[in-house]
């Protein structure tokens, strides 16, 4: 691998899920409806029919455009893609390709993988119109045209990666960032996060910034998951490295393969010596309109706080672990649970330690997100502040919250179901206490000789509380009475 230099480019894909309605036309944009029913006419291009540019879309991709340092242009414009296909009901996408149309061109992103900051270049951003959605049967394709027309970011980057856990990490960035700024929920299980990688080795001795030492470029169509993104490439890095070794790579053409999740290897689709030509043009129905500067200040005050702000704030003003404050930010849905948690008045840590440790294991188990979760921020700080004031145990906190996640029953519900709340009346627990060392006389004895057996008592007192005393209060209590 050292004699190898591995430069991967991603096209990231991701709808614009927070518009009302799609990019050109006033159907609702929305997941969940019955298949094509979202449709109007505009969005097939029937004859007499115009789109009209959604500003709400055109305002989130200028707000990802800043977030990414890119150059907004000075005019906006739109062009045709041709292309044929069933899912491209019009026979033209509406897109942005030509230099300085994009939303955005030349940025770069700053982002952590593991503990290393790394600074990607992005070539540019860009809004479009997406296509419908195809599902394949057994023996039949059926075409959902809900989806046709909904606005859609594409990020093309530079060739700055050079690890499958590189290009990954960025894409868990991006996709925080299109979540914390309201601009998608960014879901790949609806569809909403799609990823073209772009995978060549070359020699590692020779320089990368020449693209004429770079290899032969291997485009991976259409990857739904991150995790597909990281098996895809490094298939792609072994494969291209075995023919590199065999004397075969040289002999390898420029081509678009896929990947296929149930064998975890890339597939031949085609070849791409010679570029498809899109016959790409200005898009004659809208007119190209100046960019207000005015409106793109608007655009970035309000961005909101980001994860990186986020997870700054719960380390220096809540007190939260590094490792905690991490974890929590990596999904804004999570991110949003912790603080109304903490807003209710429940300790901040350990509101994140039940999440990270509890609550966190219990939706990867049951494949939910935290949206689905029953345990709402007030069961849970009502929970905090039982054991914050000793009512019950950490231990028995752990064991109510597991049984309430897995039964959906209000935690302090269970606790009085369960009889757990701790005795901390002081003269209560020494009554108790004084009751056991009656009933002990000998290990009372022994005691005066042998401090060691304290440990009896305590357990005396928990067996006869039923696990319900106070354990700091009881021991205090236990140890002025047996010194007596």
């Amino acid at each position: 691998m050292d004699k190898y230099k591995v430069l991967i480019g991603l096209e990231m894909h991701c709808e614009i899920s927070k518009t009302n309605t799609k990019v050109f036309s006033s159907a609702r944009n929305s997941y969940d409806d019955t298949p094509n029913t979202n449709i109007r006419p505009v969005d097939m291009a029937f004859p007499g029919t115009l789109p009209v540019v959604n500003k709400e879309a055109v305002r989130k991709a200028l707000m990802a455009s800043i977030i990414l340092n890119c150059k907004q242009p000075e005019y906006i414009y739109f062009e045709r893609k041709n292309y044929y296909y069933p899912d491209l009901p019009k026979g033209f996408q509406i897109t942005q390709e030509t230099k300085p149309a994009p939303v955005g061109i030349y940025g770069e992103l700053t982002y952590e993988v593991g503990e290393e900051t790394k600074t990607i270049r992005v070539n540019n951003i860009h809004l479009e119109e997406d296509a419908a959605s195809s599902t394949h049967h057994e023996d039949t394709t059926t075409i959902n045209y809900n989806r046709a027309g909904v606005p859609l970011l594409e990020l093309v980057t530079e060739p700055d990666f050079h690890s499958a856990e590189e290009a990954v990490s960025f894409l868990e960035t991006m996709r925080s960032i299109y979540q914390y700024a309201n601009i998608s929920e960014a879901d790949s299980k609806k569809g909403q996060i799609r990823c073209d990688v772009n995978v060549s080795i070359m020699d590692a001795s020779l320089d990368e910034k020449d693209p004429k030492n770079w290899g032969t470029k291997i485009e991976i169509k259409n990857v739904n998951s991150f995790g597909g993104v990281r098996d895809a490439i490094n298939y792609e890095i072994k494969r291209q490295i075995e023919l590199k070794e065999d004397g075969k790579y040289d002999e390898m053409e420029q081509q678009t393969r896929r990947f296929d999740e149930e064998s975890g290897t890339t597939i031949y689709m085609r070849s791409k010596v010679d570029a498809i030509d899109y016959k790409y043009f200005v898009e004659p129905n809208i007119p190209k309109f100046k960019l207000d500067k005015k409106w793109l200040e608007e655009i970035k005050a309000t961005i909101p706080p980001l994860a990186t702000e986020r997870r700054d704030k719960y380390i220096n003003e809540l007190g939260v672990s590094p490792r905690d404050a991490k974890i929590i930010v990596k999904e804004k849905p999570l991110a949003d649970y912790f603080e109304e948690t903490v807003s209710l008045g429940a300790n901040p840590q350990s509101a994140a330690n039940w999440i990270n440790s509890i609550i966190l294991g219990h939706l990867n188990k049951m494949e939910k997100t935290i949206e689905e979760l029953f345990l709402t921020p007030k069961m849970l700080k009502d929970l905090i502040d039982l054991v914050e004031s000793s009512k019950i145990s950490g231990k028995q906190a752990k064991e109510v919250l597991t049984k309430s996640l897995e039964e959906e029953k209000d935690p302090v519900k269970l606790v009085s179901e369960l009889g757990m709340s701790q005795i901390t009346d002081e003269g209560e627990l020494t009554k108790i206490i004084k009751e056991v060392i009656e009933e002990n006389p000998t290990q009372l004895e022994s005691y005066k000789k042998n401090p060691k057996l304290f440990d009896y008592f305590v357990g005396q007192v928990m067996k006869k509380t039923r696990g319900k005393a106070n354990p700091a209060l009881s021991a205090k209590i236990l140890k002025q009475e047996l010194d007596k």
